[in-house]
């Protein structure tokens, strides 16, 4: 029988993701490159895909014609690939998923959680990233499970490579989005997707592009450093490297655009960024942090935007 998909409902992050720019669209739309808007730039690239939530957003507003998507982090590129090349069977997998949990009591679904990240930890050692297969459904819908059942939906790994968030207490978690996942699937047909250092990009940079960066954030206070989405650490080092690709990417003409967090909000003397890309645009909106653990701690902070053409 023929798929029937929702088109009033645009697609969405089909992941929980700490920093993750969902809510944030509107305000970043304003800084969109006018080239883009006249369909000018058709090639867009994002080398820390993370959520995915400004590639959609782009995706679906302009008519790009490419898409280059890049992360280092293994797991999260293994379930954007399963997504765009095999989604039906993924969707057969989380739906078993979704029935044997949603049946369980309290402490049933606590086993059955942990059951299933000891799986995934163990079998790590069992998967190739490096080439495609059928073993790599049954793990993207294991990441998507434990990233829906999960602590604040959290995406983090300890030095081991293990996943070690804990469960959430969520009564009706949404293992299951059928339809975005479908729509997803369709819009990553013009993307190939990477998992590589954000460098990567300077090898695959075609004219007439728009890149849009979002590297791991700055951490704003010496106890808030979460950058732990893979085993590899980004530090002012990494930034600094990350400033050096923008400058060679901002001579061969491409547009650009990046966010971070802005250390100014707790140390009005850092300039960090401000210095980094003192050659540039800088501008500075707030934004609600989702990760902390306490709501009430989850106050409106400043965002930087930093772009290589004047906006808004």
């Amino acid at each position: 029988m023929e798929k029937t998909i929702d088109r009033t409902a645009p697609a969405k992050p089909f992941l929980k993701w700490a920093g993750g720019k969902g809510q944030l669209i509107e305000a970043f739309s304003r800084f969109y490159p006018e080239e883009l808007k006249t369909g000018k730039i058709i090639h867009y690239y994002e080398p820390f895909i993370g959520g995915g939530a400004v590639f959609f957003d782009v995706a679906q507003q302009f008519g790009i014609k490419s898409a280059t998507l890049y992360d280092i982090n293994e797991e999260l590129v293994l379930v954007y690939r399963v997504i765009q090349n095999d989604v039906d069977s993924l969707i057969l997998v989380l739906e078993d998923f979704k029935k044997k949990y949603e049946k369980l009591n309290d402490e049933k679904r606590t086993e059955y959680y942990y059951r299933v990240r000891d799986s995934f930890n163990v079998e790590k050692g069992k998967i190739n990233f490096a080439a495609y297969s059928k073993k790599w459904v049954q793990r993207a819908a294991q990441i998507i499970f434990l990233n829906r059942t999960c602590f604040n939906g959290l995406f983090r790994f300890n030095s081991k490579g293990e996943f070690n968030v804990p469960q959430g207490k969520y009564k009706n978690p949404k293992i299951l989005d059928e339809q975005n996942l479908q729509k997803v699937s369709e819009i990553l047909q013009i993307a190939e997707i990477k998992r590589a250092d954000f460098s990567e990009i300077e090898n695959d940079f075609r004219e007439k592009a728009f890149v849009y960066f979002d590297p791991p954030y700055r951490p704003i206070s010496k106890t808030s450093g979460f950058t732990a989405y893979s085993s590899n650490s980004f530090g002012d080092t990494e930034q600094i490297r990350l400033a050096e690709l923008f400058s060679k990417l901002n001579k061969k003409g491409a547009k650009l655009m990046l966010s971070n967090s802005d250390p100014k909000n707790t140390d009005t003397e850092d300039n960090f960024f401000d210095d980094l890309y003192k050659s540039y645009f800088i501008y500075r909106i707030p934004a609600k942090r989702m990760i902390n653990s306490n709501a009430n701690k989850r106050h409106a902070i400043n965002e930087i935007v930093v772009t290589n053409y004047r906006a808004e």
